[in-house]
């Protein structure tokens, strides 16, 4: 009678652990200063006065940049209420991606009013009718619109990206690991199993 050691040497090939997502968020670490913000918003876009009403402007182009591209490119857009599931509402256009194939896409773009911290500006005292008065700079909460953008990739699957919070983003790497092993098997999340350990090893090694 066989025991379990035989049974498993003889069935199961190599068991792979694999992390369920990747987050990463990127920032711009001289815009973490007062004085590299007035810079920034002086010299490289132009304001005459850098203030917080500076940035206003800068959003609503970017926002009416998204809004443009999303209708030349027949991207949907929703906006999500507080508390909903935002990974289960872009679920369907992901996996309709994956089904269509293709070289990859942007499936949906999402819009979410969350909490950050921001930068504002006011007339510093005395200086409310001075033609160039001097700002006072400050970091507060607000609540603002989050831009979710969530790709299909034919290697990596589905994907997020959201610039309004710093670049952040998830990534599945089971599923690129389920793309490019030569025999994949559905354990769990597509990747529990494959022909060939030593690759497999040398690719999670390799994403990581």
């Amino acid at each position: 009678m066989a025991d379990y050691s035989t049974l498993l040497r003889d069935h199961v090939t190599l068991t792979c652990r694999s992390i369920d997502r990747i987050f990463l968020q990127a920032y711009v670490p001289k815009l973490q200063t007062v004085g590299w913000v007035c810079q920034f918003l002086r010299w490289q876009r132009g304001f005459v006065i850098p203030s917080s009403a500076a940035f206003g402007k800068i959003g609503d182009a970017y926002v009416a940049e998204v809004h443009r591209w999303a209708k030349d490119h027949d991207v949907p857009m929703i906006h999500f209420g507080k508390g909903e599931n935002k990974e289960a509402i872009a679920r369907p256009y992901i996996d309709a991606a994956a089904a269509a194939g293709g070289e990859g896409a942007v499936v949906l773009i999402g819009i979410a009013q969350e909490k950050a911290p921001v930068w504002r500006s006011w007339k510093a005292k005395g200086q409310e009718h001075a033609a160039h008065p001097h700002m006072e700079w400050g970091r507060q909460m607000a609540f603002i619109n989050h831009f979710y953008f969530y790709l299909w990739d034919p290697e990596w699957g589905g994907e997020t990206r959201t610039p309004g919070s710093g670049g952040g983003r998830w990534k599945r790497p089971e599923r690129y690991l389920a793309s490019v092993l030569p025999r994949p098997c559905g354990i769990r999340n597509g990747a529990g199993r494959s022909g060939k350990p030593t690759r497999m090893r040398r690719t999670r090694s390799g994403s990581g």
